[in-house]
């Protein structure tokens, strides 16, 4: 854009929201943490320890997607990511099941974010000159992740098998 005369220099310096890379950089550190701690086992533990008995993977893939998209929508798609694949990679190893299908289901649900303009990076490049308002985007991006959600949490065992 500044090559093209889009916008100016002092402009573009404007537009980099810092809160933003600060809260990536400390997620990924933070998902480190989780890891090393063995905190993200923990976690996981508690995870799985809610209800009577053993936690349907079906389920735990469900909680995780939920989970993982609720992140999303309050803070950035790659944090969310970061900050969740070390549980669900525990969630999987406490169940006895493959971790591939959390991990994609990571994927779509950090990918998904439509809720609020904070969850990925587009929305809120296009939030601020679009005018659009925080219920803009509920209103139309509740029922699309819920249309999403829904798909993927059906079809991801059917491809990547527990």
């Amino acid at each position: 854009m500044l090559a093209t005369g889009c916008i100016t220099v002092a402009r573009g310096r404007r537009s980099i929201d810092l809160s933003v890379i600060v809260a990536i950089a400390a997620s990924f550190a933070l998902g480190a943490a989780l890891t090393k701690t063995g905190a993200a086992i923990s976690v996981a533990q508690l995870f799985l320890g809610f209800g009577d008995g053993p936690l349907n993977p079906w389920l735990a893939l469900a909680l995780i997607y939920i989970m993982t998209s609720i992140m999303t929508e309050l803070i950035t798609n790659n944090a969310a990511a970061v900050l969740m694949f070390p549980i669900s990679v525990a969630v999987a190893e406490q169940l006895g099941v493959s971790f591939m299908p959390f991990v994609i289901a990571i994927m779509f649900a950090a990918s998904t974010s439509f809720i609020t303009p904070l969850g990925y990076q587009t929305n809120l490049m296009v939030y601020g000159p679009g005018g659009y308002r925080w219920r803009d985007y509920v209103r139309l991006g509740l029922p699309l992740n819920l249309v999403v959600a829904t798909v993927s949490i059906g079809l991801v065992p059917l491809f990547w098998a527990f």
